[in-house]
């Protein structure tokens, strides 16, 4: 690995660390994190010197990298940033990173009719769009939606790595219906992204399946090199087929779920359809329409037929029908319609 490289995972280590608050970062427990980070890209020991350390926080706070960190010491012990929500990732990139990523969209245009990159279409435009409007200055011509208050973002790269080098993770970990975070053991093997929401996806250490965790609810994330991780085969494609959404009732068999759907949201249905198994299975005079998918009953197909509120009714199975019906009726209950 290149000396520049090393230096590039010592900046943003560094970073990481005094964007957590919640610790105070003495100059050996930057050191410390510098030397874990490297070991975790390079898979061998790399000694860390405390000058070069030093070096790294003085080039950060100079605008020789463009960051000028508002790293301070206080207590002549603890370092941190006197601007609580600074990051290095936040700085403006620079006229030629803008060349560059210009030359890149141009070459990935290039190959986006061939099969293997057909399904990043949409990300080279969303691309494309972003280096104009930086370039411009003018007004994004696409627009997506976003989630400015979204937690959990910053450990999609970190979870990544992780990932990719097969490392068990000891994650500080708060469900909704948790009172107090519990450590997990985990062993990570996909990242998945439903309605602008991200999950990670692995195995613990209890022989409980493959589970999800909501990247919003992980408060840290620590590494135990101590434990093997289990490398088990897992196809996304295959587990989540008979889903909508990201919670797989495991154990279950999918079932046909039929649906009506009103003349002036079927066209709506048709065009983006409730998941890939839609059938349509009969067109009604009054331009109604009655669908068919296939998929295991949870907790966001429920949520997607709520979506629809009357638009939408439920045929069959009846136990999906009676739990639409019980939920409907309850949020009628919260309003006085006398």
């Amino acid at each position: 690995m290149a000396l520049n490289k090393n230096a590039l995972i010592r900046y943003k280590t560094i970073d990481k660390c005094l964007q957590n608050n919640y610790r105070q970062w003495t100059l050996d427990d930057l050191i410390e994190a510098c030397s874990d980070a490297l070991y975790e890209y390079e898979g061998r020991e790399v000694n860390v010197s405390k000058r070069t350390v030093q070096l790294d926080i003085q080039l950060m706070r100079s605008d020789k990298l463009g960051y000028n960190a508002p790293i301070t010491v206080y207590e002549k012990k603890y370092y941190k940033y006197e601007e609580e929500d600074y990051s290095i990732t936040d700085i403006p990139i620079t006229e030629n990173d803008m060349n560059v990523l210009s030359e890149t969209v141009e070459m990935l245009k290039q190959f986006k009719d061939f099969s293997l990159f057909s399904e990043l279409g949409g990300i080279i435009q969303r691309l494309e769009d972003k280096v104009y409007t930086e370039k411009t200055h003018q007004a994004s011509i696409i627009h997506l939606d976003k989630n400015e208050n979204l937690k959990g973002l910053h450990w999609l790269d970190e979870l990544y790595q992780a990932i990719q080098k097969k490392v068990v993770l000891k994650l500080e970990y708060k469900s909704f219906k948790a009172i107090e975070a519990n450590i997990i053991t985990f062993h990570p093997c996909l990242l998945k992204e439903f309605n602008n929401r991200w999950f990670l996806v692995g195995m613990g250490n209890k022989n409980k399946g493959v589970v999800n965790l909501a990247l919003d609810r992980i408060i840290s994330i620590d590494y135990d090199f101590t434990t093997s991780y289990t490398d088990f085969e897992f196809d996304a494609d295959t587990f989540y087929k008979d889903v909508v959404g990201v919670t797989v009732n495991q154990g279950e068999r999918a079932s046909n779920i039929k649906l009506w759907v009103d003349r002036y949201n079927a066209p709506y249905v048709i065009t983006k359809p409730m998941h890939h198994s839609q059938l349509i299975e009969k067109e009604n005079e009054d331009g109604s329409i009655e669908i068919n998918i296939k998929v295991k009953i949870n907790f966001e197909l429920e949520r997607l037929i709520l979506g629809f509120g009357e638009a939408i009714k439920v045929i069959q199975p009846e136990r999906l029908r009676k739990r639409i019906a019980k939920k409907l009726v309850k949020a009628v209950g919260y309003y006085n319609l006398n």
